[in-house]
């Protein structure tokens, strides 16, 4: 998400973070370079022009000019003006959350062309609304034309355990979404998402019909569904449809792969009204409440530290977690234990997906991209690991020159990745002990304090605790990597690191 925008700031930014000193011509020359970085990311030109005039009026003032880190400044009104564009935060910002609060049913209507991923997206938010809000919902497709589309609402409603209406052959879109009113009531649903049919492009039958719906159902939200890939097509798409249905937000799908942003940083300037959620893959819960603080530090290369602990917080099962944390007060730590965080790392996202999120880490998922390490590194180590015997994971020691042989015939795999695992293994082993030595799990905060972030992680920057990413192959296995600059941290985490 937004790699190339990204790589192209990060590089401008380096150079006025490299002087002592910055003059009005400097701004400016470093203002042109991040013009053409929007533009080849496909951002719409009102919004580049608008962006970039109220970032040069603000960083050529004389404080910061002639501030002690010029540099810093700049990146920091960039960054506090890309919030802005992507729609603000803390008090003045306009609200993301879904309205929940009419009286039930609460009605959604999804909007959006064909192939932007709106059925999809009524099954994810059927999900989400379930498990987060503890919502009983309901969905229904009035999809008439894109054959089989009401069917596939149904199989994904069975899916995410969500209730779909029952579909009758031959009901025009009006009279279904009546239907479907009469039945979320019936049901006592709280919430009732109504996804309706697409066009491959706009045109008056499309907007005929989504008035008319929107007529008989009265929708709290109108979401409008986009496919972030599409870029300034999307912006064209989301013009067409502020003019025609009241929309209060959009949701930006197939994020994971825009390596450009375009369409997310020009779709609230454009429609006037927020992006609330980003789809971030196929699965059923690949769905984001969409937040510009967070999508501002992850473009600048600050990192996600938030929606990295949200992650975790989903994906780490309390249980295994709390077996871990006694293992990790005695310095045990075994091979079973690893392959469970390996696993956690493949349902968090993968290699990239956490590289991504973590500040300061641009420049090691550059390393990882050009060794050509990829996921399946992730599904090569967990191999290894299960053609080992239950005996063998938890005594690595009995591994000798035959056993591995037998363990890399048996994953797939050559000894020398074998060699790799347990080289890892033995890393964070020594971790523990660490741990141990300094008090148990209270000594891990001493262990932030030692070459930041990344010394609380073997591999990436020194040794240090158990984290996800320790001692990956490729990120310094040993014990040496690129440690994170406390300098492109958020402040908030910088002090708590500071305090420690």
């Amino acid at each position: 998400m937004f790699d190339n925008l990204s790589d192209r700031l990060g590089t401008v930014f380096d150079k006025l973070k490299g002087r002592g000193s910055l003059s009005e011509s400097d701004v400016r020359e470093a203002m042109r370079e991040v013009r053409i970085a929007l533009l080849e990311a496909d951002v719409a030109l009102p919004v580049v022009r608008r962006f970039i005039d109220a970032v040069t009026e603000k960083a050529i003032g004389s404080e910061v000019l002639k501030s002690v880190t010029p540099g810093q400044q700049v990146v920091k009104i960039v960054n506090d003006e890309l919030v802005e564009m992507l729609g603000g935060d803390g008090e003045d910002a306009e609200p993301r959350e879904l309205n929940l609060n009419a009286k039930p049913p609460v009605v959604i209507m999804m909007v959006g062309l064909q192939g932007s991923g709106k059925t999809t997206t009524t099954a994810k938010l059927g999900k989400l609304l379930r498990e987060k809000h503890g919502k009983k919902a309901m969905m229904a497709s009035l999809d008439v034309n894109r054959p089989a589309a009401q069917e596939q609402l149904k199989v994904l409603g069975e899916q995410v355990d969500v209730a779909t209406l029952p579909i009758v052959a031959g009901q025009q879109p009006v009279d279904i979404a009546r239907r479907a009113m009469e039945s979320a009531r019936l049901q006592a649903a709280d919430v009732l998402l109504l996804d309706t049919a697409g066009r491959l492009h706009v045109d008056e039958a499309l907007m005929a019909e989504m008035k008319a719906i929107n007529a008989v159902s009265s929708p709290t939200e109108v979401l409008l569904v986009v496919d972030s890939l599409t870029g300034q097509d999307a912006v064209n798409v989301a013009q067409s449809f502020t003019g025609e249905v009241p929309l209060t937000g959009v949701v930006l799908t197939r994020m994971d792969g825009d390596a450009r942003g375009g369409a997310a940083l020009s779709m609230r300037y454009v429609t006037g009204k927020p992006v609330k959620f980003a789809g971030t893959g196929e699965k059923l819960d690949a769905i984001e409440a969409f937040d510009p603080k967070r999508v501002a530090g992850r473009i600048l290369g600050m990192g996600d530290v938030v929606s990295l602990v949200e992650r975790a917080a989903t994906a780490i099962k309390e249980e295994e977690a709390e077996a871990l944390a006694k293992k990790m007060a005695k310095g045990e730590f075994d091979l079973d234990d690893l392959r469970m965080q390996l696993k956690q790392m493949q349902s968090m996202g993968g290699l990239g997906a956490l590289a991504g999120m973590m500040p300061g880490m641009k420049k090691a998922k550059a390393a990882m991209a050009s060794s050509g390490m990829d996921d399946k590194v992730l599904v090569h180590m967990d191999a290894i690991i299960g053609s080992m015997t239950p005996k063998e994971r938890k005594l690595p020691k009995l591994l000798n020159a035959k056993r591995k042989k037998r363990v890399a015939a048996g994953s797939g795999t050559q000894v020398q990745d074998v060699n790799k695992v347990l080289k890892m293994h033995q890393e964070m082993s020594k971790a523990m002990k660490q741990i141990k030595k300094m008090g148990g799990l209270k000594g891990l905060g001493a262990l932030f304090g030692k070459g930041g972030l990344g010394a609380a992680m073997p591999g990436l920057g020194g040794p240090g605790g158990p984290g996800p990413l320790g001692g990956l192959p490729g990120l310094g296995s040993g014990g040496k990597g690129p440690s994170v600059d406390p300098d492109t941290l958020p402040p908030e985490l910088r002090d708590m690191l500071n305090k420690k």
